[in-house]
């Protein structure tokens, strides 16, 4: 027993190394396989995109992804609006819209008019046409350029932090007027939210929300990368260092 007992106890640290060794080398595996995957599903532009860039890029298509689930909860709504439009069912007028936004192209309905110009149109009364398809044009077209006319970002590109805000801003105008404006005999112009006896469908505000909530973390992390550039610079004046060239 006493001697069983000292072999166990004099190797049990042993066993234990070996057992953490084990696990890291497990996890160690288990980590480059994972960075390997990843590595190997990366798109060959992404090695030109920083993490502020990669960032930007999916926040924008996050956020036109949101816009077109939210053109089509309006079509729901407003049956009556795609019918305007000249196509034959919703499917087509929103797929139509998607193009015209990505694309950068006109939308026939507003004429030239795109970013704010086609936003106050798109909820005016004098508006005749598909009033969902042109909403959403507007508020699509206005992010974009709001981004400088881009949808996907590069080490090349520059984003203005302030456009970016204002464009919130926008969005959360927009949203208010959405659920405002109403025609000559009172009714609104869409129907939209809903908090009534029979129930609250505040879908749209969310998904409005969601779209908010991506452009102002947007906005702080430009705010701070442009900040960071200027202290490193600041910095190096201070300290009388040389900057880097390569």
């Amino acid at each position: 027993m006493d001697r069983t007992f000292t072999i166990f106890t004099t190797r049990w640290p042993l066993l234990l190394a070996a057992m953490f060794a084990l696990c890291a080398v497990g996890c160690s595996q288990h980590q480059g396989r994972d960075i390997a995957r990843q590595f190997s599903e990366g798109k060959p532009d992404e090695f030109f995109q920083t993490s502020v860039d990669r960032m930007a890029t999916l926040g924008m298509r996050e956020n036109l992804q949101s816009l077109y689930l939210l053109m089509s909860k309006l079509y729901l709504r407003n049956p009556s609006q795609w019918r305007q439009s000249g196509y034959p069912d919703a499917v087509t007028a929103a797929r139509q819209i998607r193009q015209a936004i990505e694309n950068r192209q006109p939308l026939p309905a507003l004429g030239d008019r795109r970013d704010l110009a086609a936003l106050s149109y798109s909820l005016s009364p004098d508006f005749r046409g598909d009033r969902v398809g042109a909403f959403i044009y507007a508020i699509g077209s206005m992010l974009v350029t709001a981004h400088g006319g881009r949808t996907q970002f590069y080490v090349t590109d520059s984003i203005n932090p302030q456009f970016v805000s204002n464009a919130a801003r926008n969005i959360e105008k927009a949203t208010w007027l959405l659920s405002q404006r109403q025609d000559a005999n009172g009714v609104l112009l869409l129907f939209s939210n809903e908090i009534s006896e029979e129930g609250s469908n505040l879908s749209f505000a969310v998904e409005f929300g969601k779209i908010v909530a991506r452009l102002d973390l947007l906005t702080q992390i430009l705010d701070e990368r442009y900040r960071r550039i200027g202290l490193n610079y600041a910095q190096s004046l201070l300290l009388m260092n040389f900057l880097p060239v390569q």
